[in-house]
């Protein structure tokens, strides 16, 4: 009997492909998932090629140096999430690794192709009268529901304190992300005068009253009584956006009435105070423009060059195209992911997880997403009754669970990398980095390294970064970071590190912001920024800041940075009422500003906040002996200078983390700028020492000032007045070649 039944598991072995002898799987679009996934009869879809894994990892070990499943050229469309867990894990020297063959494009999808030959010219004469007289010999159309795509999603409510959610469907042509049909085509429409703010959930006014202005632009007029109309922009502050709907427009009163209400009402007269209208047939004037009409099911589209042989993709998928659950020792690399309404890839629990070499664009949400999302439960925009689940595949409102639980582990396992990787045209941030244990001070190893991420915010302007990071002990590294309007890096957690990064052209248009940003818990302490390249940042419109130190941040160290053309009016490092930021051996070229400034704002703009920040249910407190306990193991032990945070100065009413301390600048060389390196604001309470900098009007020394080579010579007089001034590493910061990245495009 145990004769039969061996050999007829020798035999299923045979059948399968996987027999004594370990062999690599294959798949192609024109295989066949019946067959054995070998080279000459590959399966066809990655499922396939999966479940070919899992069946030979049940009856065999893993050999040495594992397997590989080549994934031959060509489009995969995923109705659902490719998803690897347990079972489909590798093992240390001997990884599952998913790649594209050598040499051939492999992209793997969530949505569906529109042959470029289903359109077809405009003839309707109703749709044709609402086109301008170009638009309507240019644009096209294809009915969707002919081609089976009912499901067009629904353009929801999202910003700031508002849940992230799938994008309804998306159009991308020949590999880059169309437009929807809009106004202006250019910049934004002014918001006028405000009639009624509206209700303010952020002064927990949950009545859900929409605001009421008068709109500053006559092409408003053509709106009227149209449904499914959207404004986004910034309804307030300049660092909070939203997307509403709009129920009205009085054309007599030329009034709007919103929907819904915005977190901090509507208001009107600043400069960033302004919106941009969406998802209006009648603005279809611009070649990219599209419109899709949801009853007909018609996808109106002006196409930038000849539509044939060009690629139409439309995204279908809301949950992550690729998921990464509990999986470990898996490496995905040299491959395309795109076209999703929601997360690229997803990966959450597992350790020593690689994606390389991979380019994740034209998504939804956030390219590659690290770690569990939330669920909010509270019925309304909230910012203070915030209440929420953690859940997996899904953004959801992170950002309200994680301020308010701040050392929520959120599952999203160890020694995880990705590296030389482009991710760029996402919905809401490109990478999530997560990993450790905050309250305990567990180390998580996740890194980001080479990796190229620009044009992060396709639809939630503000709030998501090129690269978000929580947890404690994660790495970013040679990354460049572009092309936005809001922050680069977005900090919380403990000592992370930031090294050897490029960032440029970001918080082009946002108010508040800065490049690198960490804020409102004195316990995210040990973050070091070093050698990094960060130039041509901010807007002298805006109030922007370098590296931000918000509200009571404490333990930055900045050193051997290099800060060029920074249009930041705050200060190159900025600190409300900040403790032991140290900012060294930096240089720092051309500022507009301090280079350090400070604000003691507990005595000055915010003094209304010491209480409720610092009181027996401030939130200051809450975070400093709740969510962490300074007094005890690890934090008493690691951080024993943030013990005396919370004492009181006069019992009730101040306390010391109210005052900045042991802020230093030190030992940098500034070329140009103000002859004050430090802004002091708020008298005798904002404290930062200026300990042997040297400042110069003069080339000191750079090897080639006028082209941007930064290095200094080595008779640079910097050495000279600052003594112990260490040369920076100019040419390793930002990418570099590997094995994955093999030419670097600027």
């Amino acid at each position: 009997m145990k004769y039969i039944i061996k050999l007829s598991i020798l035999i299923f072995l045979v059948h399968t492909g996987f027999g004594a002898l370990a062999q690599d799987v294959y798949v192609t679009p024109a295989g066949n998932d019946a067959n054995p996934g070998t080279k000459e009869r590959p399966v066809a879809t990655l499922e396939a090629a999966r479940d070919l894994i899992r069946q030979y990892k049940a009856n065999n070990d893993l050999p040495k140096g594992g397997l590989t499943v080549w994934i031959g050229q060509g489009q995969y469309d995923q109705k659902a999430p490719l998803v690897l867990n347990e079972n489909d894990s590798g093992e240390a020297g001997a990884p599952i690794v998913w790649r594209a063959i050598r040499d051939e494009k492999v992209t793997v999808t969530g949505g569906r192709s529109i042959p470029s030959g289903k359109f077809t010219r405009v003839t309707n004469s109703t749709i044709l009268r609402r086109l301008s007289k170009e638009a309507s010999q240019k644009v096209m159309q294809v009915n969707l529901k002919e081609l089976g795509i009912n499901n067009f999603g629904q353009i929801r409510q999202y910003g700031h304190a508002i849940a992230v959610s799938p994008a309804p469907l998306e159009l991308f042509f020949n590999n880059d992300a169309m437009p929807l049909a809009h106004y202006p085509n250019e910049g934004y429409i002014k918001i006028g005068k405000v009639l009624d703010a509206g209700s303010v959930p952020r002064n927990r006014d949950y009545s859900g009253r929409g605001g009421i202005f008068e709109y500053t632009d006559a092409r408003h007029a053509v709106w009227a009584g149209q449904n499914d109309i959207w404004f986004q922009g910034s309804f307030n502050y300049g660092f909070a956006d939203d997307n509403v709907l709009v129920e009205s427009i009085d054309t007599k009163n030329k009034q709007v009435k919103l929907a819904m209400p915005s977190l901090y009402g509507v208001a009107g007269g600043k400069d960033f105070q302004h919106y941009v209208a969406q998802n209006i047939l009648d603005e279809l004037d611009t070649p990219g423009e599209w419109y899709v009409d949801k009853t007909s099911g018609t996808l109106y589209f002006w196409p930038p060059v000849e539509l044939k042989g060009s690629s139409v993709l439309v995204s279908m998928l809301e949950e992550p195209i690729i998921c990464l659950e509990g999986a470990s020792h898996i490496t995905l690399r040299d491959v395309t992911v795109e076209a999703g309404r929601g997360i690229g890839i997803y990966m959450e629990r597992g350790s020593n997880n690689l994606i390389a070499g991979c380019t994740i664009r034209n998504v939804g949400t956030s390219g590659i997403f690290m770690g569990q999302g939330a669920r909010q439960t509270f019925p309304s925009i909230t910012h203070d009754d915030y209440e929420g689940v953690p859940v997996s595949r899904m953004v959801g409102n992170l950002q309200g669970q994680i301020y308010k639980y701040t050392t929520w582990d959120r599952k999203a396992g160890s020694n995880h990398g990705i590296v030389s990787c482009d991710v760029y045209n996402t919905g809401s941030g490109g990478i999530y980095l997560s990993g450790g244990n905050k309250r305990n001070l567990i180390r998580g190893n996740n890194y980001v390294e080479n990796c190229k991420v620009h044009n992060y915010n396709r639809r939630n302007k503000f709030l998501w970064a090129a690269i978000n990071i929580d947890g404690c002990g994660n790495r970013i590294s040679h990354c460049e970071i572009f092309d936005s309007e809001w922050q680069g890096i977005y900090v919380r957690g403990n000592e992370h590190l930031f090294e050897y990064n490029h960032i440029h052209h970001v918080t082009l248009n946002s108010n508040d912001t800065s490049p690198w940003y960490i804020g409102r818990d004195p316990s995210d302490r040990g973050n070091v920024v070093r050698y990094n390249y960060i130039h041509h940042c901010g807007n002298p419109g805006r109030m922007n800041m370098g590296i931000y130190c918000d509200d009571s941040s404490t333990d930055v160290l900045v050193y051997g940075n290099i800060f060029y053309k920074m249009n930041t009016n705050h200060g190159v490092l900025f600190s409300n009422s900040g403790w032991d930021l140290k900012m060294k051996n930096n240089i720092v070229i051309e500022p507009i500003s301090a280079t350090f400034e400070i604000s003691a704002h507990y005595y000055t703009w915010a003094s209304n906040e010491r209480v409720p920040m610092f009181g027996e249910n401030g939130l200051i407190r809450h975070r400093l002996t709740k969510s962490v306990n300074i007094y005890e193991s690890p934090y008493c032990e690691r951080y024993p200078d943030l013990v005396s945070y919370l004492h009181p100065i006069a019992e009730g009413k101040e306390w010391e983390g109210m005052r900045a301390r042991r802020n230093i600048l030190t030992k940098n060389l500034i070329v140009g700028g103000s002859p004050n390196p430090i802004q002091l604001l708020g008298g005798q309470y904002a404290q930062c020492d200026d300990v042997n900098n040297y400042r110069t009007d003069s080339d000191p020394g750079f090897v080639d000032y006028k082209n941007g080579n930064f290095n200094l010579k080595p008779d640079s007089e910097v050495y000279k007045k600052i003594l112990g001034f260490e040369p920076l590493p100019f040419d390793k910061m930002g990418l570099y070649t590997d094995e994955f990245r093999k030419v670097i495009k600027y």
